[in-house]
């Protein structure tokens, strides 16, 4: 007999219905989303499958962040039901409603949620299960985290450059030398207006950015001469403007580097949780740690997938077709679907491996080549494509990299 199992979770409760393999409703039920609720859940599912010949006992959530996480967690470590051969399915909420759609004139109600999801496991639409083992969840918690810090980051010096602008107009122009830079910040951070700065002698403005740069810059007073230049001819504010400009900037800086730190310290946590886990892709150049960390934590275990194109489509590093008739569609558009999270680290790790491995430097020339605009975009997302393939093979077959063949057992 097969039993499907789904549930519709909220914050507070869990919808289930059971049905069989002929669709039938075996049971329908309501429990919270807590610890007794999850207990009461599997006590239930134990006592409708007792004394009955099971050979198929699949369960499935759909993937509502921190709601589904613990039932989902609860449910596929439980003992009880492995011995049933229970297993968890967490599945995109997008797949639901486009199944549900085949159904005509359904309201929408938890528990005709929960049904729906009951008959997608039923016609056997899934494919691999989602729950991952607590070493990928522990993992996965702190590379999403840092992705969001580091989009964080991004914003703000977005805002950042667009305050200089309005203070000094022509700094971009002038000055070739990174705004974000220390010795350039902390020049900000002291809030000197442009007459300030027009007026401040040369060398010891060159004397500032040298002691702030650690002796980085190769020529301090060409730097400072540019600075110079650009504070001569921009546009000056009223100093009302200017001050509060100067808040601005200030505000930015803190919040870049109070960002800057905490992801250096979850690089440092990433970094000690990859050195007791077993894992190849590591050996690959320019992967490291963290972008290591960021593509197996949201992988798992590699045999959740079919080969490297169910990976790939599952980051979103896949391209809709378009055919009618006789005609195919040359330029299709990237899919908008897939893990955020996995596409970012394979596309950041794409982007450090082509400058490590001359086979994929020439892979991105050839794609960059191709088209007129949006070059680099299209080149490094293609590349990281073509890494998916590495990475497949090097997990699949727990094998190291080596640049004479590839890989190597």
């Amino acid at each position: 007999m097969k039993l499907f199992v789904g549930l519709d979770v909220s914050s507070f409760d869990m919808k289930v219905c059971v049905l069989d393999q002929e669709g039938t409703t075996q049971d329908t039920w309501t429990v919270s989303n807590d610890l007794p609720g999850a207990t009461m859940l599997k006590q239930r599912l134990l006592d409708l499958v007792e004394d009955t010949d099971i050979h198929t006992l699949k369960i499935g959530l759909e993937s509502t962040s921190v709601y589904s996480f613990h039932p989902s967690m609860y449910l596929h470590h439980d003992q009880e039901l492995k011995r049933y051969g229970a297993q968890v399915f967490v599945m995109n909420p997008k797949q639901i409603a486009n199944f549900k759609k085949s159904y005509t004139e359904m309201n929408k109600t938890d528990e005709i949620d929960a049904f729906v999801i009951a008959d997608y496991l039923r016609f056997g639409r899934n494919h691999m299960s989602i729950v991952k083992e607590s070493q990928y969840v522990a993992l996965q918690q702190l590379t999403r985290a840092r992705y969001h810090l580091i989009k964080s980051v991004t914003r703000e010096k977005q805002h950042f450059l667009q305050h200089l602008s309005f203070k000094c107009n022509t700094f971009s122009q002038e000055v070739d030398s990174s705004v974000f830079g220390h010795a350039m910040m902390e020049l900000f951070l002291e809030r000197y207006s442009l007459e300030e700065l027009a007026q401040l002698p040369l060398e010891a403005l060159a004397a500032f950015l040298q002691e702030k740069g650690r002796n980085r810059f190769p020529d301090p007073e060409e730097v400072a001469a540019s600075i110079q230049r650009a504070v001569r001819s921009s546009y000056r504010l009223e100093k009302v403007v200017e001050d509060s400009l100067d808040v601005l900037l200030g505000s930015s800086i803190e919040i870049i580097r109070s960002h800057q730190k905490q992801i250096k310290e979850i690089d440092k946590t990433i970094t000690r949780l990859m050195a007791g886990l077993t894992q190849t892709i590591q050996s690959i150049p320019g992967f490291g740690p963290v972008f290591s960390a960021g593509i197996i934590a949201e992988i798992g275990q590699i045999d959740r997938f079919e080969d490297e194109t169910k990976i790939a489509k599952y980051a979103g590093l896949s391209w809709r077709k378009h055919q009618s008739g006789r005609f195919t569609a040359e330029d299709t558009s990237l899919s908008r679907q897939g893990n955020q999270y996995l596409r970012y680290y394979l596309v950041e790790a794409a982007n450090s491996v082509r400058r490590q491995i001359p086979e994929y430097q020439e892979y991105y020339q050839k794609k960059y080549q191709e088209v007129p605009k949006h070059q680099h975009k299209r080149a490094l997302v293609l590349t990281a494509r073509k890494l998916v393939r590495l990475v497949d093979a090097l997990l699949r077959n727990h094998q190291l990299f080596t640049p004479e063949r590839g890989v190597k057992h």
